[in-house]
C-alpha cells in the first residue's frame, strides 16, 4: 500500500492530499529512511511522522483494506511514540490555552480550572 494511502488509512491525516504533502516535505520516514508518497508499506515497518513539532512513532501490524473507523485503528497500527514526546505536546496544548490574545472573550470554565491548577 502506497504510503500516503496508508497514513491517510488509519487516520493519521485527514486528507491524502496532507499526508501526500508531509512525504513532500520530509516529515515521513519508514525505517528510519525518509520517504516519498508512493513507497510501499509493508507489515512490520516503523513509521516516523513529525507532525505539529512533535515526532511520533508507529509500528505496522497490518494494512487495512481501506480507510478505518476510529475504534479498528489499534487493530493497524501501535503507537510507539516516546513518553517525552507526548509531554511535550500535552504541554503546548496547555500552553496554547494560556496564550490568549487579549480581547477574545472570557476563559471558559475548563480554561479557569486550568489556570488555577498552574497558579498552584
Amino acid at each position: 500500500m502506497r504510503l500516503d494511502k496508508f497514513l491517510w488509512s488509519v487516520r493519521l491525516f485527514k486528507t491524502r492530499k496532507l499526508a501526500a504533502d508531509a512525504c513532500r516535505l520530509g516529515k515521513v520516514k519508514v525505517d528510519e529512511v525518509v520517504s516519498k508518497a508512493g513507497k510501499e508499506v509493508k507489515p512490520q515497518s516503523v513509521v516516523d511522522l513529525k507532525k505539529d513539532g512533535i515526532t511520533y512513532t508507529f509500528y505496522v501490524i497490518d494494512l487495512p483494506p481501506s480507510r478505518v473507523g476510529a475504534p479498528k485503528v489499534e487493530d493497524y497500527i501501535s503507537n510507539q511514540t516516546k513518553p517525552e514526546e507526548m509531554e511535550r505536546k500535552a504541554f503546548m496544548q496547555m500552553a496554547s490555552k494560556l496564550n490568549r490574545q487579549k480581547g477574545l472573550g472570557r476563559p471558559t470554565k475548563k480554561d479557569r480550572r486550568d489556570i488555577d491548577k498552574l497558579r498552584d
